[in-house]
């Protein structure tokens, strides 16, 4: 492979994605609102040339290039976060701005970049005749990744009966690969009470101080919890809190909480429910703990119910997609970093359920996402089209 001519290919694309870009970040596409940014998407990939293109029925844009047997993806979810307290921003985050080096905007990092990479990355493939009959190349515009990160490639693989050979994860790798993250669950713990008049509290039974002893109990369950040596170790927040009474006037008779828990390897969504259902203050005030379910509709109007489980998932580091990607990097840029996200990405389904091999590498930063004034770099941009454009056929030298 000439890896100076991939490099000069994508350095003549700059404009174009940087164009392509600041087009979507001008699209408001919050999960379940993306139709916008998917037709826009969807007019990108046929004017640079992808042989199909096409939206399933759950609003997910599917593109494909090449003939082969051999499906190799590149995943970018394509919904975003909204826009927080605007008092944050210096910049309106839809218009966004552009400078030589960067560009900003609600999406740029989180992750709209990696979209435009790999639309890009795939018509490289096209432009160098790097595409033949040995593979096919898929790019997914995912969506309702920011509600139910992975519900989209439960969909792709169940219902449009796509089983790719393994899966780029474009998600911002702050220039790194990325082989693997933690999980995750949304878990609910409810608890009762009985109420009265405020005048007398001594009548009722408060749940909200039921919860309070219980919500110190799962603080200090946080410090215990089991570590791994890659991906660190499990984690649990209370994200959120619920009441129910008769008035102001009146003792609580219900009080709920959600944790966020964050599963290192070797924690499942069993074990994390078991752990709260053995404190304390939770069997003594017969707390019920549950997982969320997600059942919100897609922008087509697609219900997938799913539960709020979203599983560890890491790629060992001699995996031939892992190799395949380092040398890509390295033939052009040198020796990368290969680490791991902090954050949760549709590996949880692609990798955690079914076991399809992930890497990850992506343009922009972990730390802008979510962040007020978001940006990226139009190098990053750059750099991964390149690597996207040279990997298949590095996989394919590593798999013989």
């Amino acid at each position: 492979m000439d890896f100076n001519e991939v490099k000069k290919k994508a350095n003549e694309y700059e404009k174009q994605m940087t164009r392509f870009l600041r087009d979507l970040i001008a699209i408001p596409g919050e999960s379940c609102r993306e139709e916008k940014v998917i037709k826009r998407i969807e007019k990108e990939m046929k004017d640079v040339g992808f042989e199909e293109v096409r939206i399933d029925k759950m609003g997910n844009i599917l593109g494909f290039m090449g003939s082969g047997e051999t499906l190799i993806a590149y995943d970018a979810h394509i919904d975003t976060v909204g826009l927080g307290e605007m008092s944050n921003w210096t910049f309106d985050p839809y218009e966004g701005y552009e400078n030589d080096e960067e560009i900003g905007g609600r999406g740029s990092s989180d992750q709209l970049g990696g979209i435009v990479s790999s639309v890009y990355g795939a018509k490289i493939m096209k432009d160098l005749g790097l595409i033949d009959d040995k593979y096919k190349v898929l790019v997914t515009g995912t969506v309702q990744e920011e509600d139910c990160d992975g519900l989209c490639w439960q969909y792709i693989i169940n219902e449009d009966k796509m089983k790719p050979e393994f899966v780029v994860i474009t998600e911002p790798t702050n220039g790194n690969i990325y082989r693997g993250h933690r999980g995750r669950m949304e878990i609910r713990v409810e608890v009762k009470g009985v109420s009265c008049h405020g005048s007398a509290p001594e009548r009722g039974d408060n749940a909200i101080y039921k919860m309070a002893e219980i919500i110190e109990e799962v603080k200090e369950l946080n410090d215990r919890l089991h570590y791994d040596e890659f991906l660190g170790k499990g984690t649990l927040a209370v994200s959120e809190i619920f009441f129910n009474s008769p008035s102001r006037c009146a003792v609580a008779d219900m009080c709920a909480i959600s944790i966020d828990r964050r599963l290192t390897d070797g924690e499942t969504y069993e074990s994390a429910l078991e752990e709260i259902r053995q404190l304390a203050k939770v069997k003594e005030y017969e707390a019920v703990v549950s997982m969320y379910k997600y059942t919100r509709p897609s922008w087509t109007d697609l219900t997938y119910p799913t539960d709020c489980y979203f599983p560890t998932w890491v790629i060992p580091e001699d995996a031939s997609p892992t190799k395949a990607m380092v040398k890509a990097y390295e033939g052009m840029f040198g020796k990368p970093k290969v680490d791991k996200w902090t954050f949760s990405t549709n590996g949880v389904s692609i990798m955690g359920r079914y076991n399809i091999p992930c890497i990850g590498f992506g343009p922009g930063k972990e730390e802008e996402a979510h962040a007020p004034n978001e940006k990226t770099w139009k190098a990053d941009l750059v750099r991964c089209a390149a690597v996207y454009a040279a990997l298949p056929t590095m996989y394919l030298e590593e798999s013989k």
